[in-house]
């Protein structure tokens, strides 16, 4: 094997180990930016109120809050050894850059989440009321600003600015900080992954809780019902944050990258009006339509927000970025792009609608849901998990061959020391260590999910008397 087929080798796989551990690690992201919100409004709830079965749920919500939290935590230690390991080249070009966000990020908002939540689990019973609620809604406000930090970095991928180019040291060095955290990519951004945050975190309370309306009786069915309304209006609430804030987001795509845009519809040819394809049935390549059903004018709106508006086509894009860039190809995965958008519309739309119908049938005099619902609500909660997913795919994916847009391409990031056996055997062994923390992180979630929440000692439940299992008690 020639040095020239090591080397794209351990490209190739640099970037599977990268997307595995990185799609594996966002699994947990929203769950935990969406759920700290939610279990603060059931903290503030028992607070104002002094109803127990307030406290009971957010005990019960915060067990499986810790869980996600803790994971989340471990998965992401694993992506900055990745930059220095297999993405060398590429630390050193955006280390600059990302220093500030990354730093602001680990000493700002992960110390002030980490230090809150340590004050919010021992503080039971210990802490005053106040200061114990306050610790909670900190908690949360720390998990929103680690996103932005985290995204405002990733935005600068997408559309770099506020920087200087040094020929010398052969890398962007940070020219102006407000520029980078107000990138008009992560000003839309941030607002989009939080929305999604909260559909997720959402839809992870609607279905637990429809779970446990159909397999408890009515004691247990009058506890979760108020986390079933709240679950499922904080889904419909998002639904539409994320509708709003996702049609923003592709008229700044198309302004930033035109290229993405027109992968996610694989439109080769500058089209006015340009219409967006539901299903399409094509060629392995994406290069050529047998069948589509499509919505004239679509796209047209989507990119320009005018219903006649011109969208570039791959081909005219291709060739303004030759004469701009230099010989080379420009065009993403046209399949994986244009099929994840819309995986990622698809399964985000579905939890939506799960929610719609919960609170239909819990309007219908107060009945608990049927049978076939509940049954739908077990998998709801891995709907918006997938729809996160296939969009982060799609950002990342729609960017390339661009690992900076426009400065970097991802075959000069790689490091240029580190063998194709070498990312293979950390690829492995993360993939299985990871397979492993699955087993564990479900094992938990489903042991505390199925365990009613837990009332203090001695206490009874305004429905009766406590419902807990003895070994539910776990961390409080």
């Amino acid at each position: 094997m020639t040095r020239t087929l090591i080397t794209m080798d351990a490209i190739d796989l640099a970037r599977w180990q990268f997307g595995i551990t990185t799609v594996y690690h966002f699994l947990f992201v929203p769950i935990t930016i969406g759920l700290a919100s939610l279990v603060a409004g059931l903290h503030t709830a028992w607070y104002r109120t002094g109803k127990l079965k307030y406290r009971q749920l957010t005990q019960f919500w915060g067990k499986l809050f810790l869980i996600n939290f803790a994971m989340g935590v471990v998965t992401g230690i694993v992506q900055e050894f990745q930059f220095g390991m297999n993405w060398s080249a590429y630390s050193k070009f955006v280390g600059d850059i990302f220093g500030a966000p990354l730093a602001i990020e680990g000493l700002l908002a992960f110390f002030l989440e980490s230090t809150f939540l340590g004050l919010w689990i021992f503080g039971w019973d210990r802490l005053p009321k106040k200061v114990h609620l306050a610790s909670i809604w900190l908690v949360a406000i720390g998990t929103m600003l680690s996103a932005y930090f985290i995204l405002a970095a990733n935005s600068w991928m997408q559309w770099p600015v506020g920087y200087t180019y040094n020929q010398a040291a052969g890398r962007a060095e940070l020219h102006d900080f407000g520029a980078v955290l107000t990138n008009k990519v992560a000003l839309v951004t941030f607002p989009h992954t939080l929305a999604a945050s909260f559909l997720t975190g959402g839809a992870f309370m609607l279905g637990i809780a429809l779970w446990h309306l159909l397999r408890g009786g009515k004691e247990r069915q009058d506890l979760f019902r108020p986390a079933v309304k709240l679950g499922a209006v904080t889904v419909l609430v998002a639904a539409v944050a994320v509708l709003v804030t996702g049609d923003i987001q592709g008229k700044i795509m198309t302004e930033t990258q035109p290229m993405k845009m027109a992968a996610a519809e694989a439109l080769y040819e500058t089209s006015q009006p340009a219409g967006f394809s539901l299903l399409t049935i094509g060629s392995l390549d994406g290069q050529r339509e047998m069948w589509s059903l499509t919505v004239p004018h679509g796209l047209s709106f989507l990119a320009t927000g005018s219903w006649n508006g011109k969208v570039q086509g791959i081909n005219d894009l291709q060739q303004a970025y030759e004469q701009r860039f230099g010989p080379g190809s420009y065009k993403p995965n046209i399949p994986v792009t244009y099929w994840t958008f819309r995986l990622m519309i698809l399964f985000g739309a579905l939890a939506a609608l799960v929610a719609l119908l919960s609170l239909w049938y819990l309007r219908r005099q107060g009945r608990s849901p049927s049978k076939w619902l509940v049954r739908a609500a077990i998998v709801l909660p891995l709907l918006p998990l997938a729809a996160n997913s296939f969009g982060w795919i799609f950002t990342e994916m729609g960017r390339q061959p661009w690992i900076v847009f426009g400065l970097m391409q991802t075959r000069d990031g790689v490091s240029p020391t580190v063998g194709a056996g070498s990312v293979l055997t950390s690829m492995i062994t993360f993939t299985v260590l990871y397979a492993v923390l699955a087993v564990i992180e479900v094992a938990l979630l489903l042991r505390f999910a199925k365990a009613a929440p837990v009332a203090p000692a001695g206490a009874e439940s305004e429905s009766g008397p406590e419902l807990a299992e003895p070994d539910a008690a776990f961390l409080y």
